[in-house]
Order: C-alpha cells, then sequence, then structure tokens
C-alpha cells in the first residue's frame, strides 16, 4: 500500500507541475509530461587511451509540433513523442520503470549499423542513488544508474564496458554519461535545458 501511494503521489507531481521531486520511485514520462518549445543541448566527446579524438561535438533536441502532433527533433529526424514515451516492451529494457533506488536489471540491446555490421550489449544495471546532481546546465535531482557488462561486434570486436547515466526525472532525460569501453572513454553532459514559462 505504501509503495502504491509513493507512485501515485510520484505521477500526481510529474504531471501536475513537471517540478523536480523528491520522490524515491520515478514513473516513465508521458506524452503530457512534454511541451512545444522545450529544448536540450548536450556535448559531448570520444577520446582514446592514446588521445585520439574520436567524437567532439553538440546534440541538441526539441519538441516541435507537426501539424498538431508533438515530435522531439534528433538530428534531422524527427520523432512522434508517442514513441518516445512507449512502454519498452522488452525483459531486458535500457531503463526499467519505474525507477528506484536500489533496483538491479539486465540490460541486453542486439543493432545493426548502417554498413550492416551487427552487435550486442549485455549489460547489468544497478540505481546507486537519488540526488542532487550538478552538470553545467544547472543541479537536478538524478538517479545514478550503472551499467556494467560488454560490446561485441560481427567484425569481432569484443569489449567490457561500463557506462554510469544520470537520470533526471524534471529533464525526462539523462544529464550526463560518461562511458568506457576497451580504450574508448566517452562524456556527454547536458550543457542547456529549457522550456516556455
Amino acid at each position: 500500500m505504501k509503495n502504491q501511494i509513493l507512485i501515485l503521489l510520484a505521477v500526481v507531481i510529474l504531471s501536475a507541475c513537471n517540478d523536480t521531486t523528491k520522490s524515491s520511485t520515478t514513473n516513465q514520462p508521458t506524452l503530457a509530461d512534454y511541451q512545444v518549445g522545450e529544448k536540450w543541448t548536450w556535448k559531448y566527446k570520444g577520446v582514446t587511451t592514446e588521445g585520439e579524438v574520436r567524437s567532439d561535438g553538440k546534440d541538441t533536441r526539441e519538441i516541435v509540433s507537426i501539424d498538431g502532433v508533438l515530435g522531439m527533433t534528433i538530428g534531422k529526424d524527427t520523432i512522434p513523442v508517442t514513441e518516445i514515451v512507449k512502454p519498452e516492451e522488452s525483459e531486458t529494457p535500457k531503463y526499467d520503470w519505474p525507477l528506484e533506488v536500489g533496483k538491479k536489471w539486465r540490460y541486453e540491446n542486439n543493432w545493426t549499423s548502417q554498413d550492416g555490421t551487427t552487435g550486442n550489449q549485455s549489460q547489468d544495471a544497478e540505481i546507486l542513488s537519488y540526488q542532487e546532481e550538478t552538470v553545467e546546465a544547472g543541479t537536478f535531482m538524478a538517479y545514478t544508474i550503472k551499467y556494467t557488462g560488454k560490446t561485441t561486434n560481427s567484425r569481432g570486436y569484443n569489449a567490457n564496458e561500463e557506462e554510469v547515466w544520470l537520470y533526471s526525472p524534471e529533464v525526462k532525460n539523462f544529464i550526463k554519461l560518461t562511458q568506457t569501453q576497451g580504450d574508448f572513454f566517452y562524456v556527454e553532459e547536458l550543457i542547456e535545458y529549457s522550456k516556455p514559462d
């Protein structure tokens, strides 16, 4: 009963004002949580242990309305928000909703790149904490989610990896990602978040 009350309270607070909540349980955002003009900008950089920079730039996403349908711009594409908030029907999801400190699960991801290379990610996930975290965009309550495992691909690549994601319910997205994969280190951090008043 106590957990049901906490979940209900989290839903009411998130949907009513979308402000930071001290709740220890967070449900997946819904379509109603997004608004036209909401915008996120991250900076990212990936470097090998030899110092070779393999990626360095910025990624901006924004909520737009196309013929009355909310969409999120991602690069040159616009993805309907209904697709983003659709529950992931997987036994091994990236985020195992509702989020709660101490929760553990297995994440599996099979993929195919544009050049036809196939691969697999297999990781153990655990939510370590829910506390204030500061990034360039500001200070937000965030879950620290640690993923540990392996990435392999059809070209013979096989690397241990560790990822730490800071997920903020207020932002409805991650505010920082650090990843170590073999000899590659990657960091992505939210540098700007805004929404209409």
